[in-house]
């Protein structure tokens, strides 16, 4: 799919804050100041055992949104790997596959359960693209490690995957990660950048931080419609409450 097909798409998530940008507008008594930033503390890297995993599953910007919601996920980040080309880019990718990096808190999730996200975010049995994004950059399923037990995990849940059906073949591969290369900047955080109602309530965080915040991240995923039922409703809540507060600073969900 083009960038221009896949920008026509627009998720009922957005939508539904487009008309509540309508109403708040049209009804003074519902007006909403919006502050030139949200300040948000950042978890504290030394109290956390954070570790990193590298996925590929198709177009890195559904990817992206696919781990963000998850408890433990402290950040995501859209990019490439697997590959040689030393400066990938969207449009000259080399054999990289699109992919994406999530630092998570090995304290609240682990690996195992990274990969059971990985398996349930995207058909690891279609070839040459993923639903209708199709091609080269798309086709790759792969689970990139660092160290032995994860190349055991990875094996030991690819096993699992392949045992569920025997009329098709898995072809995800298991490779050693080498270099993830981040993606450039208009490609991090896409589905979240797409909705202006949610930058808003974030205080229209600059680049770096949205692509370091846990919050962002979080945000992402439920711009997206991703995030599991009972965060979606969560976070539903907390923006219901903002419009009746007429005060929009979201912190943390």
């Amino acid at each position: 799919m083009t960038v221009a097909g896949r920008f026509a798409f627009l998720s009922s998530v957005t939508i539904n804050f487009l008309f509540l940008s309508i109403l708040l507008l049209a009804d003074s008594s519902l007006s909403i100041r919006f502050p030139a930033r949200a300040i948000e503390s950042p978890p504290d890297p030394s109290n956390l055992h954070l570790k990193t995993a590298v996925f590929a599953l198709g177009s890195f910007w559904r990817s992206e949104a696919v781990f963000g919601c998850l408890d433990g996920v402290v950040r995501t980040s859209a990019g490439y790997a697997g590959g040689s080309k030393s400066n990938p880019e969207y449009r000259n990718l080399g054999k990289h596959a699109e992919c994406v990096q999530i630092e998570y808190d090995s304290r609240m999730i682990s690996f195992r359960q990274l990969l059971e996200e990985f398996w349930s975010g995207h058909d690891s049995r279609q070839v040459y693209g993923q639903g209708p994004d199709v091609g080269n950059q798309y086709s790759r399923s792969i689970i990139f490690t660092n160290g032995t037990d994860e190349v055991r995990l990875a094996g030991l849940s690819k096993e699992r995957e392949q045992s569920r059906s025997k009329s098709s073949i898995v072809t995800t591969q298991i490779q050693q990660l080498e270099t993830f290369h981040p993606a450039e900047p208009e490609h991090q955080k896409f589905e979240l950048k797409r909705n202006s109602f949610l930058l808003q309530l974030i205080g229209n965080m600059g680049e770096e931080e949205l692509q370091r915040s846990t919050l962002a991240a979080k945000l992402n995923a439920y711009a997206a419609e991703l995030c599991p039922p009972r965060i979606q409703r969560r976070i539903d809540a907390k923006i219901k409450d903002i419009i009746r507060k007429g005060w929009p600073v979201l912190r943390d969900i």
